[in-house]
């Protein structure tokens, strides 16, 4: 596969996409929380991937981290343009807020909910230490992988995950969301307590 992507085979390229399209999706909707941008992100690292295949080398494992490591850089520029648009719209009259009592968006507000409830904690983490968390805990990388997305050493990675579980455990004591369900743990809480993946040997 990466012989054949690095020689640019659409078919191989079209199979990268079919297997890790959903995985780069989920990366960029949970360093964005935003599903219109974690779109523009995956449509944009394969864009990126198609035009890098080159760098792509012949020998090495799944190039699932090679794409994450892409996709976390196109988050950041994400992140970047949405400041600026803040800046501007701090500027401007608030519009009125009109709340959608739609019984088919309750589900989906509910989670836009939770989603923005574990943004704000993620916020208050480093960049560098919300990338590691979210390449390792949430899309399942091991260390070594982590290395290779993000072009960092194995003992940052450990060291920046640390600091990241430890941030977000205080964050979760401090800012509790109420449980929808009894004994359920809240997003931030359930985020800190995934054990961190060992490093392949």
């Amino acid at each position: 596969m990466r012989r054949r992507v690095r020689e640019g085979d659409r078919e191989a390229f079209a199979q990268l996409y079919e297997a890790f399209a959903g995985a780069v999706y989920n990366h960029g909707l949970r360093l964005t929380g935003d599903w219109s941008t974690a779109e523009d992100i995956m449509s944009e690292t394969f864009l990126a991937a198609w035009g890098n295949r080159a760098t792509v080398h012949e020998e090495g494992g799944t190039l699932l981290p090679w794409l994450l490591g892409i996709a976390t850089h196109k988050a950041d520029n994400a992140r970047r343009s949405v400041r600026r648009r803040q800046l501007f719209l701090t500027r401007q009259p608030q519009p009125t807020a009109v709340d959608d009592f739609a019984p088919q968006a309750v589900g989906r507000l509910d989670d836009v909910r939770r989603l923005r409830a574990v943004q704000v904690s993620l916020g208050r983490l480093r960049c560098h230490e919300r990338e590691v968390l979210a390449l390792c805990v949430w899309s399942g990388l091991d260390y070594r992988q982590t290395v290779q997305a993000l072009g960092i050493s194995v003992g940052t990675v450990r060291s920046r995950l640390f600091r990241a579980r430890k941030k977000l455990a205080r964050l979760a004591e401090e800012n509790m969301e109420p449980p929808t369900v009894r004994g359920e743990m809240t997003s931030v809480a359930a985020l800190a307590a995934v054990p961190a993946r060992k490093e392949l040997t």
